[in-house]
């Protein structure tokens, strides 16, 4: 059962309750909801941030026109800026024939405009509009997307192009740079295709940075001397990437908008599906380069963009690495074993469930698939361990709604500290362990940030008691 005391949402329960047939449920009753959540007249006071979900046609390169929806007529959406604890009154339109909902990835929101209907915020209906007001904090590089079901068609939910920026700027930024440079990594027009295990996964035809194939967009025009702060975000709906920039190295000072205990200075970066990675570029190699993707068949379908030097000229230059390098655990300090009493214990195991050759899996939380997965009840102020037990065969994005997890272990590490995130990678067949604070009362979503795993079960709720 699905409960949600005070709201419609928790009056919805049904034992064949899927997350498809939730939608529509909850995308019907949404003009009932609060939020705005019917059309009315425009109120006298413009609000703060004003997003208009509409279709659009985004031209990746003159041979590939792609036909999606986005925020504000544009991919990725706008780059919004807010300052720490500052309220800011939103409103959201749309435009679109089907239910919609904004998710505010990576902030410490009531559940009621968190953004995912599963914690109770109301849908919003096919030409209807929601306002309210949001404190934004954390600061650091967050961002806000879709949170819907895509199931079969990969046109919808994370697959289109419903993804944007989001800064929330600290009350005091010490972090010298010249200008910062947001770049987001998407991959489109997604086929369902058999892998050697015979489920079916997306694979996808054209790959962009900023919504634009290597060669067709702007290039990146900077100065020799330049410290750039460069901000990178995987959209994806499903897949990991790889980043390089020929000539240059990434100096890490943050992960999911938190800053690094450890800064490291890296050739490559790799961010799986909703990370985001902050790193200082040092602009100290004039010349034409290319940032991309590091496998060659990813780059080939778009995902690169141009870094070129004032005054230089020529064809822009690509070094191809030899191996595929990323290693969480430089970024932590060492740390040591929580005390048994001070935090306690969930242990969380992950699976998939054979639906037949050529048919897509079923996910299992602890044997279980979204709605029926458990609700484990958390105590306000009360310290939590996920202990995360991949058994299967995939590599999961690992995202907790609401709160900021603390990584302690992770790819065979001993215990660490510091290193605090929002989506964790846990590679296939690896057990990896984090900690969070209840301190934020309200549903809780948990789910891996992989569209069509999430659409296949891989969901759950954490409840405060």
């Amino acid at each position: 059962m699905i409960r949600d005391t005070g709201t419609m949402l928790g009056r919805l329960s049904h034992p064949a309750l899927t997350r498809r047939r939730f939608t529509q449920i909850f995308g019907a009753a949404a003009g009932s909801l609060a939020l705005s959540g019917r059309a009315e007249p425009a109120p006298a006071v413009a609000p703060d941030i004003a997003l208009e979900i509409a279709p659009f046609v985004l031209e990746a390169s003159p041979k590939h026109r792609i036909h999606t929806v986005a925020y504000n007529g544009q991919v990725p959406g706008p780059l919004l800026r807010m300052r720490e604890g500052a309220a800011k009154s939103m409103e959201i339109r749309n435009l679109t024939g089907d239910p919609e909902i904004v998710h505010w990835h990576g902030l410490y929101l009531p559940s009621e405009i968190d953004g995912a209907m599963e914690e109770g915020t109301p849908m919003i209906a096919p030409g209807a509009s929601a306002r309210y007001t949001m404190e934004p904090n954390p600061a650091g590089f967050r961002w806000y997307h879709t949170h819907t079901f895509a199931g079969k068609n990969l046109s919808k939910g994370q697959f289109s192009g419903l993804h944007g920026f989001l800064l929330i700027e600290p009350r005091d930024d010490p972090e010298a740079r010249d200008r910062e440079l947001f770049l987001a990594l998407h991959d489109w027009e997604g086929r369902f295709a058999g892998g050697d295990d015979g489920y079916m996964m997306p694979a996808y035809e054209v790959s962009t940075i900023n919504g634009k194939m290597l060669g067709f967009g702007e290039p990146v025009l900077v100065k020799q001397g330049e410290r750039v702060l460069l901000h990178l975000l995987n959209s994806s709906p499903t897949e990991v990437h790889w980043i390089a920039l020929a000539g240059h190295s990434f100096q890490v000072i943050a992960l999911d908008g938190n800053a690094v205990p450890r800064r490291q200075t890296i050739p490559m970066l790799r961010l799986a599906p909703a990370e985001r990675v902050s790193a200082i570029v040092e602009m100290n190699n004039p010349g034409s380069w290319v940032l991309g993707e590091v496998r060659r068949h990813v780059q080939a379908a778009g995902m690169g963009i141009v870094v070129e030097y004032a005054n230089a000229g020529g064809k822009p230059v690509w070094t191809q690495p030899d191996e595929l390098l990323w290693n969480y655990p430089q970024f932590a300090k060492a740390g040591e074993t929580s005390a048994s009493g001070d935090v306690a214990r969930i242990d969380l195991a992950f699976e998939s469930k054979f639906q037949g050759h050529g048919n897509e899996e079923l996910w299992c939380i602890n044997g279980k698939s979204y709605p029926h997965t458990d609700e484990p009840a958390l105590t306000s102020g009360r310290r939590y361990r996920l202990v995360l037990q991949n058994k299967s065969k995939d590599d999961h994005p690992l995202h907790l709604h609401r709160h900021t997890f603390e990584v302690r272990r992770v790819d065979g590490s001993p215990e660490l500290r510091g290193m605090l995130k929002d989506v964790l990678l846990v590679r296939a067949g690896t057990t990896a362990e984090v900690e969070f604070t209840a301190n934020n009362p309200g549903r809780t979503l948990f789910h891996c940030h992989q569209q069509d795993h999430m659409d296949r079960g891989f969901m759950m709720v954490f409840r405060y008691a």
